[in-house]
Formats: structure tokens, sequence, C-alpha cells
């Protein structure tokens, strides 16, 4: 019986694949037998990865300026004629108060998290239209559903909750075309966005508090919901924001 969770010879491109969540994704697809394009600005890290995952492809890329989105769109074409599967992961937060907030750093985020990874989409989506489907996973947050605080982050707040209304809307446009369009919206998990929340004793002790589960996520949990988005398993899934939180959201 084949395999529904197989990635097997599927072209992927990941976003923001130098570290975190996104550096985990891009090397579990590898090791499952996609064929990875993994890109992010950091070309030392993304050299690295490439390094440890002999076929990887890596692209130095920010996503915020349309000319890169467009070079690795065309990099993944040049090397494997096809995209089968966008992980659009590249993202940043500014934990501060409201208040507080330079307006310039509220724009860079919701540029980078929600107007790259639109346009992304977008881009990608052209390609998966005239080749018939694919899959995009939108990487959200539950920070998209419910507020941070204690944790200040207005602007990670705002742009995870656009994404994944985004995500509905386009797996609604682009359903009949066979482009399937879902969000995965993990818990807290360690990873460069959320080091100084980790790294501080006391807001790690009332995230654990806090979680029904009683503890962050570890990395590898956040595999299978991965797989089951970007594969076949997930089929007749779309629109869908799929959440892996320990339980936070459902208190």
């Amino acid at each position: 019986m084949d395999d529904p969770f197989s990635v097997e010879g599927r072209v992927v491109v990941v976003t923001g694949a130098s570290s975190g969540l996104g550096r985990r994704f891009a090397s579990v697809l590898h090791d499952r037998g996609a064929r990875v394009v993994a890109a992010a600005r950091r070309s030392e890290r993304l050299e690295e990865l490439a390094g440890e995952h002999p076929g990887l492809v890596p692209v130095t890329a920010d996503l915020t300026d349309p000319g890169h989105i467009e070079r690795v769109v065309a990099t993944a074409v040049e090397r494997f004629g096809r995209i089968d599967v966008l992980v659009n992961n590249a993202g940043t937060g500014i934990p501060v108060l409201a208040v507080d907030e330079a307006m310039g750093d509220f724009r860079a985020v919701v540029d980078l998290n929600l107007v790259a990874l639109f346009d992304t989409a977008r881009s990608v989506a052209r390609l998966m239209i005239e080749q018939g489907g694919g899959s995009i996973v939108n990487v959200s947050s539950i920070l998209g559903s419910v507020a941070s605080m204690p944790i200040p982050s207005a602007a990670y707040c705002a742009s995870k909750g656009a994404v994944d209304a985004l995500t509905r809307e386009l797996a609604c446009q682009w359903a009949r075309s066979g482009v399937r369009v879902n969000a995965l919206a993990p818990g807290y998990f360690p990873s460069e966005t959320t080091a100084a929340a980790l790294d501080d004793e006391a807001t790690l002790r009332y995230l654990t508090r806090t979680c029904p589960m009683g503890r962050i996520g570890e990395e590898h949990e956040l595999d299978g919901a991965l797989l089951f988005l970007a594969s076949d398993a997930s089929s007749f899934c779309t629109g869908h924001v799929l959440v892996v939180d320990g339980g936070w959201t459902a208190r």
C-alpha cells in the first residue's frame, strides 16, 4: 500500500530555512526524499545546511524584495522543472509593548510575515496552476488566534491572524485549480523567535504552567503535521489551520 504521507521526489521550496523551524522543515522533507530548495537571508547558514544534506539547493534571498522571490522560483524551475510544495515559513517577531513599538518595526514585521508570504504564495501558485496543482503550507502561529500577553507582540499577532485569514481566502480562490492552501500553527517551540522568552526562567515557567500538557513542544513534534499538509495525505484538506500546541488554544 502506498504511503499517503510520502514526499518522495516532490519539489519543495522552504523559506526561512536557515534556522529554527524552517531548518527543521527543510531537513525533514529532504530526508524523506523531497528535492528541496531552501531560501533565507543568511547565506552561510544555508550553505551549512546544504553541506549536511547533499542535493539540497540553497538560495540566498530577502523575500521582502519581489525580485528575490522571482529568483527563488526561477531556481526551483531551472533545477527541477516544477514546484510541488511551498512551505511559506519566513517570519519574524519583536516582543515589545504596543505603546513603545516604532511604526517602522511594526511595518517590518507585517511586511515579512504577511506581505512577503502573500507574494511568495501567489508567485508559486501561478506555476502550480499551470502544472495542475500543488500544496502551499503557510506557517502561522497560535498567536494568530489568541493574544500573546504577557509576552507583548502586537505586530506578530496581527500578522499571523492575517495569515490565517489569507490562507482561507487563497484556498478558496485556487481550490478548483488543484492548489491546496493550508496553514500550520505551532504553539511554543524552540526557535530564534521564541529564544528570548524561553531563556527567561519566569517566562518559561509561565508557558509550561499554562500549557495543558505542561511543557513546550519539541521540534520533531511538528514533523507529522508538516508531512500531512505537504503530502497526498491531506488531499481533501484546504483552507485549514492545523494547530500543534499541546492544548494551549483549547484552554
